[in-house]
């Protein structure tokens, strides 16, 4: 076979393309060694949100929309010293916490949606945030991805596949969905994915999005999973490209 650039055609291998009719890119042993090359580069990774609770992680978690999680760490120590309760979060006003988030983007609806979490778990849950997916989608700007990172995270419960912008990227071009809708997305991995791994799994792509598999660029020539990943858009690659695999 021949290291290609992306975008360019293969000949190398292309006699093997009568292959391709046979070719089932959620096959259970293409699965297998998509999570044993995982496990070799991420074998301990968990979520990058600084929290020490449960509350913490949810707030942590809301603030991580369209921000990074180095931006939300950078925000947060300061903010549970001022706010240490999810019953002091429940006495502000948005507006109050406005100037606290603000570095994180769209902080008036992240004022919202935290002031409004945090007054939903003091009236209706006692002051405990819910550890089950129905009471936790009954929360102000949680859906659930921000759901699934707080019961697998803090909870260890596997309830589903956490999918945000690096979870959507790798797992099209891995071929394990042909979806953009994320709770799409995450169907199709909870049926290819054994759901002990569902927690781990998520956390992997997260990170394998920000250290190897960039949206722009991706550094393909260092992955482990270079062999078996035939997206249209990798930067180098030693095996026949399928048009359809991309982001």
């Amino acid at each position: 076979m021949v290291a290609t650039k992306a975008g360019s055609t293969m000949k190398a291998g292309s006699s093997k393309a009568a292959k391709s009719k046979a070719y089932n890119p959620v096959a259970p042993d293409r699965i297998a060694e998509i999570l044993k090359h995982l496990d070799q580069l991420y074998p301990d990774v968990t979520c990058a949100l600084t929290h020490t609770s449960a509350w913490e992680l949810l707030v942590a978690t809301i603030l991580s929309a369209q921000s990074t999680d180095i931006n939300v760490n950078r925000v947060t120590p300061e903010l549970f010293r001022k706010y240490p309760t999810v019953e002091a979060f429940a006495a502000l006003e948005p507006e109050q916490l406005q100037p606290d988030v603000r570095s994180t983007g769209f902080f008036r609806n992240k004022s919202k949606s935290v002031v409004g979490a945090a007054r939903k778990i003091v009236g209706d849950f006692g002051g405990q945030v819910p550890l089950n997916m129905k009471d936790l989608l009954t929360l102000p700007g949680v859906a659930r991805k921000t759901a699934n990172v707080v019961l697998g995270t803090w909870f260890k419960i596997a309830e589903g596949v956490v999918v945000d912008t690096h979870v959507t990227r790798i797992a099209r071009r891995l071929e394990l969905t042909k979806q953009t809708d994320p709770q799409k997305i995450e169907q199709d991995l909870m049926r290819i994915i054994p759901r002990e791994r569902w927690i781990l799994f998520a956390h992997q792509l997260i990170w394998h999005g920000r250290k190897l598999c960039f949206a722009r660029t991706p550094k393909c020539v260092d992955c482990l999973l270079e062999k078996i990943c035939h997206a249209a858009d990798k930067s180098w690659s030693t095996v026949e490209i399928h048009k359809n695999a991309k982001p």
